[in-house]
């Protein structure tokens, strides 16, 4: 799964399809592009990889400088387009949301959104709980025009109600973006930045790679508990909501999820994929002195492995396959592209993560 967006650029519709193919990994079930210019909301959703979901009179149709955008691999709910993201309500405004994770209590918030709240759940997925949890708590706050206080007062009664783990990117058209994380900071969820003639522009996504595609400069992390608000003007409002957090990303991240040229807490996942293998050399070797294979993919559907560095131990090393992507960047990004793919390719085989710095100087 995969969340992102972009401001204040004519071609927004575009940038977020080329993110979105470096996420394809993420999820492969569906995805959905939303933007909104002015007032109006232009959005589609198709099953399948990105390339299958988005044709030409599709992304003519996308119109804005700002939106969202998503991959779905299904955790809850149904399979297919009928619940693909971002899901999208009109009261008490009008509100996109794209979410990575899952909710523990969504049944029982359901139960409640219907029953107290009055509002209508047109699928089984927790992510469009999720989005009417915050519209109903956002109602109550009751100001004709969002601002930043608003947005986090109401994210603050989201923390109470919603249980679980949780990366999510939300546009409230006409006033603004945000993006929140769990109090457990589960999935992960980075923050971008480009400065430009017209202003800057922000970015977050699931994974900093995203932000590469784009030559946007890695920010920082949200922080687990986090809430993040770009109001119309560019401006950045941050706060931490949840005063009492604990720190527990999801280990598949660092073995499965993501990319192995991303950084998520801070961490190179390959790196961490290389002492994970270090650790299991270790251990087998301790048990029994035997050949050790290793398995690398960019597929969520093949089987990962972690590069084990299994030479230092003493024992031979078979680097296993790995796997092309499931979609090449367009034209025009092809030549920042390539060179940060050399570059991991040449820390890969040297043994060495690709540095922060590297990936904010565009390569």
């Amino acid at each position: 799964m995969r969340n992102s967006w972009d401001r204040r650029d004519q071609s927004v519709n575009q940038r977020l399809y080329d993110a979105l193919t470096v996420l394809q990994h993420r999820g492969q079930d569906a995805a959905g592009i939303a933007t909104a210019s002015g007032g109006a909301l232009s959005i589609r959703k198709g099953a399948g990889l990105v390339r299958d979901a988005f044709q030409q009179h599709d992304m003519l149709e996308l119109r804005g400088d700002i939106g969202v955008g998503h991959v779905r691999y299904p955790t809850a709910g149904a399979d297919g387009a009928t619940e693909a993201q971002p899901f999208y309500v009109n009261a008490p405004y009008g509100i996109c949301l794209a979410h990575n994770g899952n909710l523990t209590n969504a049944s029982e918030l359901a139960d409640v959104l219907i029953r107290e709240d009055r509002r209508h759940l047109n699928t089984t997925s927790d992510s469009e709980v999720l989005l009417n949890v915050f519209a109903s708590e956002l109602q109550r706050v009751g100001t004709p025009r969002v601002t930043a206080g608003d947005i986090f007062a109401a994210l603050n009664a989201v923390y109470r109600r919603c249980r679980g783990g949780y990366a999510v990117v939300a546009m409230v058209i006409g006033h603004g973006i945000l993006g929140f994380r769990d109090p457990n900071g589960i999935r992960p969820l980075v923050l971008g930045r480009r400065e430009t003639a017209k202003g800057p522009e922000w970015m977050l996504a699931s994974e900093s790679v995203a932000l590469d595609m784009l030559s946007f400069q890695f920010v920082r992390d949200i922080g687990p508990g986090e809430a993040v608000f770009i109001d119309e003007q560019g401006r950045l409002h941050s706060q931490q909501l949840v005063a009492s957090v604990q720190h527990t990303p999801c280990i598949f991240e660092y073995v499965y999820f993501a990319r192995p040229d991303s950084i998520m807490d801070n961490i190179s996942v390959y790196r961490a994929r290389m002492r994970m293998g270090d650790r299991l050399a270790e251990k087998i070797l301790r048990a029994r002195r035997t050949t050790i294979s290793t398995w690398s993919s960019d597929s969520r559907y093949q089987p990962h492995g972690c590069p084990a560095a299994g030479a230092a131990a003493g024992s031979e090393v078979s680097r296993g396959v790995h796997q092309e992507p499931l979609h090449r960047p367009h034209l025009h990004h092809a030549r920042a592209g390539n060179a940060r793919e050399i570059r991991a390719s040449q820390a890969e085989r040297s043994g060495h993560g690709v540095s922060r710095q590297d990936r904010a100087a565009g390569g």
